[in-house]
């Protein structure tokens, strides 16, 4: 092998006069390279540039939403416990003095029913016929008459005997109030029932509860 043989040519080239046979390395591998590294940074960019509009157009994304509700509900703080609002003091039975008159053509009516009131506690005042101005004129079971005053206590107690019962106040300046009969009056609310009426009377309402 001439010493003019470049290494690595294995003598199948030989330099003879001032002709020399090409060295330099092929660029096509480099190209290749090179395209594929811009294919990547381009593709990178298209689909960062699509995540972008993405979270444009829906808000952000689930985990963005989340620590949003997270946080929403760590502003409201939770309610104390809720407590039962105390009830309104009612009067007892014993503390009602009731006035009993029949508006209907029935007879009887007016002391049969006093007597029932006075059983379950109730004081009883007059009894006898309904004035004129009420007599065969009161329709339903019943009206309850009585002071603007009746109506936060005695009026609801009283009613838990009679279903039904409408109310009305007048000017009078005493505590006592009328119970009138009317004519599809047929008999006071059982016994049983009126009791559990005045227990949940007496219940304490629960308290509105807040965020």
């Amino acid at each position: 092998m001439s010493m003019l043989t470049p290494p690595g040519m294995g003598g199948k080239y030989r330099i003879t006069g001032d002709v020399y046979p090409r060295m330099r390395r092929p660029h096509r591998r480099r190209r290749i390279v090179l395209a594929s590294a811009a294919a990547v940074v381009v593709l990178g960019a298209a689909g960062w540039g699509t995540l972008q509009l993405v979270d444009v157009f829906t808000g952000g994304d689930e985990g963005t939403r989340s620590a949003a509700a997270g946080k929403q509900g760590a502003d409201c703080k939770p309610a104390p416990k809720p407590t039962a609002a105390p009830a309104a003091a009612l009067p007892r039975p014993a503390q009602i003095t009731v006035n009993v008159y029949n508006a209907t053509p029935r007879s009887g009516l007016a002391k049969s029913t006093a007597d029932e009131l006075k059983k379950r506690g109730f004081k009883i005042g007059k009894v006898g016929n309904a004035p004129a101005a009420y007599d065969k004129k009161v329709p339903g079971a019943g009206v309850l008459l009585g002071a603007n005053t009746a109506t936060k206590g005695i009026f609801p107690v009283l009613a838990t005997q009679l279903a039904g019962a409408t109310t009305k106040v007048d000017t009078r300046a005493t505590a006592d109030v009328d119970l009138i009969i009317g004519t599809a009056f047929k008999n006071l609310s059982p016994k049983a029932t009126a009791d559990a009426a005045l227990a949940a009377l007496a219940k304490p309402k629960p308290a509105p509860t807040r965020c």
